[in-house]
């Protein structure tokens, strides 16, 4: 079983790299594109092999990360 630390480490930022957002262990593959894609109901069997050079835990990193930066307290009114 693969950690929160060691999934998030996958995330990567190059600001010469896709407009410094957020990419998948260097590559350029954007981890709102992988988002994207499971909001589109894509399954990760799909999202990997269209991508063969993703792994399962990338997706979950993409999860967890979108899931820190959501992670708000609160919402007002």
């Amino acid at each position: 079983m693969t950690n929160k630390q060691e999934l998030l480490n996958r995330i990567t930022y190059n600001p010469q790299q896709c407009g410094g957002k957020p990419c998948i262990r260097g590559m350029r593959i954007r981890v709102s594109d992988i988002l994207e894609m499971l909001a589109l109901n894509i399954d990760s069997a799909e999202i990997l092999a269209d991508f063969p050079d993703l792994e399962l835990e990338d997706i979950q990193a993409c999860l967890l990360f979108a899931l820190q930066y959501t992670n708000i307290p609160r919402l007002t009114a």
